[in-house]
């Protein structure tokens, strides 16, 4: 665990108009940054901090800032931005506290659903980003691209297969993979909406009450369904979730292969970042790729 210097404080309490904190706690759980919660006489905030060369925090601070322009607060809450700092090339990012607890996920579902509706309706003419961003530690390309096809392959898909290990999969199952998933959303019409990006249960929770909230977003403009997708590669979404999101959405044909050629994507950056059995994952995926 990181520590906050004397120095860095000192920043923070000026930058927010603050004296000292009352005080400041380690929050565990991540992997990528040091947080804290930072306690002053009459509010506490959530406190991030990354000291490494590439500027995380600052594409999150753009993703949670993108994102709450198309969120409805009555069901879905994403962390305000309160500061961001880069001090000597160590980034800290400040957003507001929230507690989480346990209640049921409709509000989560029906606000994620929305946030898809009201990004999709704002007409977007390209998949994309404008940024350069970040899945994990992984960089994720900015670019545009008017069909998802070309978007999905050529900025996500193909880059991390080209930092995969080439003992992993050979060249002639690469390019057997990448005509397969062609194929398969060749007929399907992606609804572009802006989506979180890195949708897993411990990116997400509920409010006190009851409001979903989703935070630490890789975000872009994609198939809404990608979102979807990832809720389902580690578990941890309820059927109340799904009921009230399908219920602005409703599945289309194909959707549980789609699923399975969406989560490829996280599953070859989890190969890329950890090795280890999401090499054998990246076999399994492209098996049931091709066996579709």
């Amino acid at each position: 665990m990181q520590k906050l210097s004397p120095f860095e404080v000192n920043e923070i309490c000026d930058e927010l108009g603050e004296n000292y904190p009352k005080s400041i706690e380690p929050v565990h759980g991540g992997d990528i940054h040091s947080a804290w919660q930072i306690e002053f006489s009459n509010r506490k905030f959530f406190l991030k901090k990354n000291i490494r060369n590439k500027k995380f925090l600052e594409f999150e601070k753009y993703s949670l800032q993108n994102l709450r322009n198309y969120i409805n607060q009555e069901h879905l809450v994403v962390p305000e931005v309160i500061a961001y700092k880069n001090i000597k090339n160590i980034e800290i990012l400040v957003v507001e506290w929230i507690d989480m607890h346990n209640f049921d996920q409709k509000k989560l579902g029906k606000g994620l659903g929305e946030m898809h509706l009201k990004s999709a309706e704002s007409c977007p003419k390209m998949f994309g980003s404008p940024v350069e961003g970040f899945i994990g530690t992984t960089d994720q390309r900015k670019g545009w691209e008017d069909n998802w096809i070309d978007c999905f392959l050529n900025l996500r898909i193909i880059p991390q297969l080209l930092m995969l290990n080439s003992t992993i999969l050979d060249k002639k199952i690469i390019n057997k993979v990448i005509e397969k998933i062609k194929s398969e959303l060749l007929n399907h019409k992606p609804i572009n909406a802006l989506v979180h990006g890195d949708l897993w249960s411990g990116n997400a929770g509920m409010d006190k009450s009851g409001k979903g909230i989703i935070f630490d977003p890789a975000s872009w403009w994609a198939d809404n369904e990608v979102d979807i997708a990832m809720t389902k590669l580690f578990g941890g979404f309820s059927k109340n979730f799904y009921e009230e999101y399908h219920r602005i959405f409703p599945k289309k044909d194909g959707f549980e292969k789609r699923i399975i050629i969406y989560n490829f994507y996280h599953i070859l950056n989890h190969a890329n970042m950890f090795g280890g059995v999401y090499l054998k994952e990246v076999k399994d995926y492209v098996k049931a790729i091709l066996n579709m």
